[in-house]
């Protein structure tokens, strides 16, 4: 059996100059945000406790719980709204087409009756009300040319819908059944987010000409803007009221966040607080999404980090909530006591997770340097991306060292660390052969004569064993003069290889391939120990041994994790399913009986394996 500990979430799907939207239920005080596919569900109270929903067919772009707390509405790029219930597995309710193209927002009325959406129409409706339960139009919304970036649903009867877009305009409509009342050109440049007070009696629109309008609930005229002479100096990106109606958040490309006081009569908004968000000190620094809820502020910048702040004490230090934006390639296990977790994402991005606290610090790769392999010890981290790069991260206790870099002359593909020699001796493998690395130095390189796919180093340094696309193991001694010499070739798989690993004790290896087959070897005799690992339906991406050798874990893009006991039949395996959404690239035994797994969704998850 296989059971769910812990989840280490990806962070908001960003895109810069574009602000993004996240929302929550102020009775579980609870967010919702979304990256890729997937609809993550967030508890402010335990940030660890995380649900994911990963039912659309295409990348989602806004989620919102209804009125009631019951019923979620997630819409896509492709301009899909579904509406899935909160609780018992998340049942489908409805789903609908609504726009032609891109939901940029939506919003539900009070009464949880109606939803409004807008977005692209691409060259058809832009914004479109419909009944949550038969999908019905629910009126007509003209005046709008460009991208509608934003909607609200006026909390308070009589209701009222408010747009803004792209054209520059902020448009009123009543209903319904809704029809257009009027419309508002007072921006001079993209209105990126539109939001009413929860009692009802004023909006405002904020917009990358930094400027935010106040507008009457009920009549739709403009009575008021925000203060420029402390304003932002950036394009704003979104805006949420307090539970009051009294301030509203606005946050900003100038990498600040603002409370400000609103006037009784909305004529005027005051700045009462000014929150700095630096991290990297870069561009990923600027805010992009804001939400009040209960005693929390929350903010998001462009790297996806999320700060919550207490309303109550603004100058309390925030509590940081980051991860991975993009597919998570590679993780390592470090340590004996207080369990550390090394993850990578395909953007250059390194998350250091902490098993039980989770998020612990972050170090991103320069010049947007993509990583594909990371091998790491407790002193050092070894990573290798998509040029000739082999680098070298020092690693002490919560901090990251300064990278420094050799030069293999070809792309890398697998890399593996002899933990047990001295200086770390490194094996790189590239297309045509393999390096012996010490340090930032080259030992030794050589062309194998066939194209190699996977290679480990034995933990001593004194063996490597190679597989090649012709699955094919050329196992090798290495000797102290760093020459290798082949001594073995072992042929069982019938596809290209694509992971092999020693096992701890190293009696044993374990090797995988792209057709779905995994074989456990016995060291000495190079015979196979344990065949008939094919129950994955698709390449077998990673594997891992557990820490007292008995187990072995792969994974595959078929999304599933499967555990084996190397001293039972392969049929007696244990399988998490759905592991990953779009496919698990990595497993590590964290001990011996919890395994952490990483794939396409972003996300590290820790599972308890039972043996059976």
């Amino acid at each position: 059996m296989a059971k769910l500990l812990e989840t280490f979430p990806c962070v908001p799907s960003t895109e810069r100059g574009r602000g993004i939207l996240i929302a929550g239920d102020p009775k579980s005080d609870s967010i919702l945000y979304c990256n890729g596919r997937s609809v993550f569900i967030r508890s402010l109270r335990q940030p660890q406790d995380v649900q994911v929903y990963g039912e659309h067919g295409y990348a989602v772009t806004v989620a919102r719980y209804s009125p009631n707390g019951e019923w979620i509405a997630s819409a896509d790029v492709s301009g899909t709204v579904r509406v899935w219930g909160t609780h018992n597995g998340f049942v489908l309710k409805n789903e609908f087409r609504v726009l032609a193209g891109r939901i940029d927002d939506l919003q539900w009325s009070l009464d949880g009756l109606r939803i409004v959406a807008s977005g692209d129409g691409k060259g058809k409706s832009l914004v479109r009300a419909f009944a949550w339960d038969s999908g019905n139009t629910m009126g007509d919304f003209d005046g709008h040319s460009r991208r509608v970036l934003s909607c609200a649903f006026k909390p308070t009867r009589p209701f009222r819908i408010a747009t803004c877009g792209e054209d520059f305009l902020v448009n009123f409509y009543d209903g319904p059944p809704f029809k257009f009342h009027s419309s508002h050109r007072e921006h001079s440049n993209f209105v990126n987010c539109i939001r009413y007070s929860p009692d009802g009696t004023k909006f405002i629109t904020v917009s990358s000409d930094k400027k935010g309008m106040i507008y009457d609930g009920k009549t739709g005229d403009k009575i008021g803007e925000l203060d420029s002479a402390d304003g932002h100096k950036g394009s704003i990106y979104a805006v949420s009221w307090s539970p009051d109606s009294k301030r509203v958040l606005t946050v900003s490309a100038d990498k600040s966040a603002k409370v400000w006081e609103v006037s009784e009569d909305g004529t005027v908004g005051s700045v009462i607080k000014t929150l700095t968000f630096m991290e990297s000190g870069g561009a990923e620094d600027m805010l992009v999404g804001c939400l009040w809820q209960n005693d929390h502020l929350i903010t998001v910048s462009l790297g996806g980090t999320m700060s919550l702040y207490s309303a109550d004490d603004m100058d309390k230090p925030p509590l940081l909530l980051s991860g991975h934006i993009k597919n998570v390639t590679s993780l390592a296990v470090l340590g004996t006591n207080q369990k550390t977790i090394l993850s990578c994402s395909y953007d250059g991005l390194i998350v250091k997770w902490l098993q039980g606290v989770g998020y612990s610090c972050k170090l991103q790769m320069n010049d947007n340097m993509k990583i594909k392999r990371l091998a790491a010890t407790e002193s050092s981290i070894l990573l290798s991306g998509f040029d000739n790069k082999v680098w070298r991260i020092p690693l002490t206790d919560d901090k990251f060292g300064a990278a420094e870099h050799v030069d293999i002359g070809h792309q890398p593909l697998d890399i593996s660390i002899a933990v047990d020699s001295p200086g770390f001796t490194a094996l790189v493998s590239f297309d045509s052969g393999i390096a012996l690395l010490n340090g930032m130095s080259i030992l030794n390189k050589i062309d194998l004569g066939f194209v190699v796919a996977a290679s480990v180093i034995s933990p001593d340094g004194r063996e490597a064993i190679v597989g090649g696309q012709d699955g094919k193991l050329h196992i090798y001694s290495v000797s102290g003069d760093n020459s290798f010499k082949e001594e073995a070739v072992l042929e069982k798989h019938r596809g290209a290889l694509t992971v092999i690993r020693y096992s701890p004790d190293l009696t044993m290896f374990a090797s995988g391939d792209a057709n779905r087959e995994a074989v456990v070897w016995d060291r000495e005799t190079k015979q196979v120990k344990l065949n008939n690992m094919l129950f994955h339906t698709a390449r077998i991406n990673c594997l891992a041994w557990s820490p007292n050798n008995k187990m072995v874990a792969t994974g595959s893009i078929d999304t599933c994790v499967i555990v084996y006991e190397v001293d039972k039949p392969a049929s007696s395996r244990m399988t998490v399913r759905n592991a990953h959404l779009g496919g698990v690239n990595a497993v590590a035994f964290v001990d011996e009986c919890t395994v952490a797994s990483s794939g396409e969704d972003a996300s590290v998850r820790l599972w308890h394996i039972e043996s059976q």
